[in-house]
């Protein structure tokens, strides 16, 4: 049988870039679907569910991760067809590019980035290799090639020494365990206070929100935890994060299943969920904490489905205390929760994952039957 289409282990930068995508959701609808598909098909959810989650057909959530798995962040962009015969080949093309996004000092240039003007005028004379090309012309090629011109941003990269191997443990539980695994975080601050959005209305009549200075409220934090076997959102709003709340949140999943066997959650390594009250409870009640990688959360296969939470309950609100904002935070999880996926979907997915752990004898354990024995 054929192995199922997954994206590639992602990169810090990638995980990160695609978890800012679905967390703000600032971009066009094409970037954020295709955020969407690969963030869910790196927590572990196959090709049919990303379909459901995303409203697309199974073919083009396929063709979206062969793309990325071949070009990185480069598969979010469309690629819009039309227009004369270009006058530049491909390898032209790439080079254009590839000096664009080259500091010029690396090239012996006493300037630290190009204009237009500067870019042109270089690559017309540029030794060995003659490109002539309008300025416009440059910066329509560069556009379409996804260059833009942007300030310049500090970025982060795991420095977990133990990396590789947390992200290997994640995989594993969720390639053969997904009925079992579950995925928890929290975000926040949430603040009572009119928060923009986006909605359908008339043309140049925009739905507004007032604005506000005083915020008596206070703050809360979501603490949500994720099943990936049930495709099942839950979650509760409190005051504090701490390892209180972190030990509430386990113990709730513990009870999602009361059989006894063993369970994995994954989650980050902030402080307040890998104490030693937490460690002792995890290790006696058969819960295997699986930590991301530092500076790695986009490998918490939750974090795909907080953008929507946040896009469809939290933005375009103005709920006048905590009580309405969390009793509507409720309402939207449960109609989330009854229409996730279809149920032939999930079902199919269990007597096909049941099939295979029978043909390899594997126990919950995740040792092979005969060597448990």
């Amino acid at each position: 049988m054929a192995e199922p289409v997954r994206v590639r282990r992602l990169t810090d930068q990638e995980g990160q870039r695609l978890q800012q995508i679905v967390r703000r959701g600032s971009t066009n609808s094409v970037r954020y679907r295709r955020a969407m598909m690969l963030l869910a098909s790196a927590g572990g959810n196959r090709v049919p569910v990303i379909a459901q989650l995303v409203q697309a057909d199974e073919d083009t959530v396929r063709d979206v991760i062969h793309r990325f798995n071949q070009i990185g962040l480069a598969a979010l962009d469309p690629q819009w067809a039309g227009g004369r015969p270009r006058l530049l080949s491909p390898d032209d093309e790439e080079f254009v590019v590839q000096t664009a996004t080259t500091r010029p000092t690396k090239l012996g240039q006493p300037f630290t980035r190009w204009s237009i003007r500067k870019l042109a005028a270089y690559l017309r004379k540029v030794h060995g290799r003659v490109i002539r090309i309008g300025r416009e012309a440059l910066r329509c090629l560069l556009a379409r090639r996804g260059v833009t011109f942007q300030r310049t941003k500090t970025w982060k990269e795991s420095t977990d020494p133990q990396r590789d191997a947390k992200l290997g443990r994640i995989e594993h539980v969720l390639e053969h365990f997904p009925d079992r695994v579950f995925a928890f975080d929290e975000f926040g601050p949430l603040g009572i206070r009119p928060t923009a959005g986006s909605c359908w209305a008339a043309q140049n009549k925009p739905d507004r929100v007032p604005a506000t200075y005083h915020r008596t409220h206070g703050v809360t934090y979501f603490h949500g935890c994720y099943s990936i076997g049930d495709d099942t959102l839950w979650g509760v709003n409190r005051r504090h994060k701490g390892s209180a709340q972190s030990l509430a949140a386990l113990r709730s999943i513990r009870a999602a299943r009361p059989d006894g066997a063993p369970i994995y959650v994954i989650m980050d390594n902030l402080s307040a969920h890998k104490g030693a009250k937490i460690r002792a409870w995890a290790k006696k009640n058969r819960v295997e904490l699986c930590f991301t990688p530092t500076n790695a959360s986009w490998a918490n296969p939750i974090e795909a489905h907080f953008g929507p939470l946040r896009q469809f309950n939290l933005a375009n609100s103005n709920h006048p205390n905590h009580t309405v904002q969390t009793r509507e935070l409720h309402r939207y999880l449960r109609w989330r929760n009854a229409n996730a996926r279809h149920r032939d979907v999930l079902a199919a997915e269990r007597k096909e994952r049941a099939r295979i752990r029978s043909e390899k004898g594997i126990r919950w354990g995740g040792r092979p039957l005969a060597d448990a024995a």
